[in-house]
């Protein structure tokens, strides 16, 4: 991780979702090295309340399919940051199954989670984004939106649809507004461990797959996110970001 206290992000407020674990919270710890007010929102309170003891940020329990409850927790990271200028949608679940297999309920859920959350989240904190001088949105996708595999079908729609999403708030937002999308492959998080249990394969084997032979380190992709975020992406919107260590070549 990044921890040279460089402050790229120094007076940034930004909200994390999916902040208390896996690329969230690595991305949480890279930003409040980095200098800005981090809020964290995360539907596991426990998780959540242990992250912001642990890295000095603020967080609320936030079930972001729910408009109400994201809106206002958007009100209460804008009071406790003195605004918003940064969305990171690093909420995320993953999901199995054929078209023929995929229940009405688990294509439902998938949806909620990776393509409304994020949209839910960024209509939320959108009056306090278009009131900072310069603001960014990043969202976290998946390879599997570029190059999907079979028996993903709802994954796959999911984060295709949130790279869609991207696109259009890029070219909405514009000017002020920047946003872009990022695109891991695997990554060693509590996710890997349910999809490799799902895959009934391990790690190596899902290393395989990529141009590097390994799986991401979370904070490969934090670092990532960071550059997306910070003023050295100034010209930068729109852009679909492979994080995949080469398994689509996009």
């Amino acid at each position: 991780m990044n921890t040279s206290g460089s402050k790229r992000l120094l007076g940034r407020r930004i909200v994390i979702t999916g902040g208390a674990s896996g690329i969230g919270r690595a991305t949480a710890a890279l930003f409040v090295a980095e200098g800005a007010k981090v809020c964290i929102f995360d539907r596991n309170r426990g998780a959540m309340e242990a992250a912001v003891t642990d890295l000095g940020c603020s967080g609320f329990a936030v079930d972001i399919t729910d408009p109400h409850c994201v809106k206002a927790a958007c009100a209460q990271a804008a009071q406790a940051m003195e605004g918003i200028d940064g969305i990171v949608n690093a909420a995320g679940v993953t999901s199995a199954g054929s078209v023929a297999d995929t229940s009405f309920d688990l294509w439902q859920t998938t949806i909620a989670i990776n393509l409304t959350g994020p949209f839910l989240v960024v209509q939320g904190a959108l009056p306090f984004l278009k009131a900072a001088e310069y603001a960014t949105i990043v969202n976290i996708s998946s390879g599997a939106g570029i190059l999907p595999r079979a028996d993903r079908s709802a994954y796959s729609a999911s984060k295709g649809g949130l790279q869609a999403l991207t696109r259009a708030l890029a070219a909405e937002l514009a000017p002020t507004i920047r946003a872009n999308v990022i695109c891991p492959g695997s990554v060693k998080t509590p996710m890997l461990k349910t999809s490799l249990t799902t895959d009934r394969s391990d790690e190596a084997s899902r290393g395989d797959r990529y141009a590097l032979k390994r799986v991401a380190e979370v904070e490969e992709v934090a670092n990532s996110i960071l550059f997306l975020t910070s003023s050295e992406s100034s010209y930068i919107t729109g852009v679909t970001l492979a994080v995949d260590g080469g398994r689509t070549f996009h």
